[in-house]
């Protein structure tokens, strides 16, 4: 079976260096995920240390330094309204923010690799609202004026599907992330009503881009919205550690053709403890049954985990699957 851990911060501990000075510098971006791949042999490659904050910071939100080795956070909303977003200009990719450094890395990565699935982060429309005005704002204005908020996430595609396009033409591929809109920050109403039609209109002008449906990676208590979810034509799903993965797979069972990637909870890993980590993959094992279109993930990996339990995690996955 196929690993699949969620690298991004990791990638800064297994060059013994901080996620701040990695998420800034378009060498060591490429030389983490090097690392990373070279140690753990993963797919997909996301090469990002924060990588919810990549469209938000593009469009003016200033994401500060933290402490120590923490992830890099936006430190302030830079909007406060649906109309102030409705106003703003798609997104530049060859020259907003991160950007175009994030491009650059990956293609090193590629070159390097070219054994790897390479792919960019893209963030889902939602989540790139969420960052712009706050959760909490945002949320409001879901109670408030729900079709203004499809409206607004509506306008976000087009600066994405840019960005998807300029990702294509640098050779490389596309993840995307839209766990923002996730229950319980939006009822399994809420998500099918508000979100699901810029989710289904960004699915399909992106896959439309890359040539192939794109992998639709949503965290968090995603049992409720699965069925809305894979209205968006998508192959690839989660099935995250904090939702009810039993529901999940039944679900799922009646879509054999859709690859699902089933996480694991990070946990043990995170403490080091090898025995609970075996016991953590015999019940995601479990789980995937006989399913053919699957493979085993951790969630996002903590900066401090020891690359050798993950080393060590992969080995016992191999052991029981090959």
């Amino acid at each position: 079976m196929e690993f699949s851990p969620s690298v991004y911060e990791h990638a800064a501990r297994v060059i013994n260096k901080n996620p701040w000075e990695v998420s800034r510098s378009p060498q060591l971006l490429a030389q983490g995920n090097i690392e990373a791949f070279r140690l753990y042999k993963h797919r997909p490659v996301v090469v990002g240390i924060d990588i919810y904050n990549l469209e938000a910071e593009a469009y003016g939100a200033p994401v500060d330094r933290p402490s120590g080795n923490g992830i890099p956070a936006i430190s302030r909303h830079s909007y406060s309204t649906l109309e102030e977003l409705l106003e703003l200009k798609p997104l530049n990719p060859k020259k907003d923010g991160r950007i175009p450094m994030v491009i650059q890395a990956a293609k090193r990565v590629a070159g390097q690799c070219p054994d790897a699935d390479v792919r960019i982060p893209l963030g889902g429309p939602f989540s790139i609202a969420a960052n712009l005005m706050g959760f909490e704002a945002l949320l409001c204005q879901v109670m408030a004026r729900p079709n203004m908020v499809t409206e607004t996430l509506l306008h976000l595609v087009t600066g994405q599907v840019r960005f998807a396009q300029e990702v294509v033409d640098n050779g490389l591929d596309i993840a995307f992330f839209e766990s923002a809109a996730t229950p319980p920050l939006l009822s399994p109403a809420q998500f099918r009503d508000v979100e699901l039609p810029a989710l289904k209109e960004i699915m399909e002008k992106t896959g439309a881009v890359v040539g192939h449906p794109v992998p639709c990676i949503i965290g968090g208590n995603t049992a409720p919205i699965l069925e809305a979810m894979l209205e968006t034509g998508t192959g690839y799903v989660c099935c995250p550690a904090e939702t009810d993965q039993r529901v999940f797979m039944e679900k799922i069972r009646s879509h054999p053709d859709v690859m699902v990637r089933i996480n694991m909870d990070p946990r043990p890993m995170t403490a080091g403890n090898l025995q609970a980590v075996r016991e953590e993959v015999d019940r995601v094992l479990a789980l995937a049954e006989n399913r053919k279109k699957v493979c085993l993930g951790t969630g996002c990996l903590p900066y401090e985990t020891d690359p050798e339990i993950v080393i060590k995690t992969r080995e016992y996955i191999l052991s029981k699957t090959t």
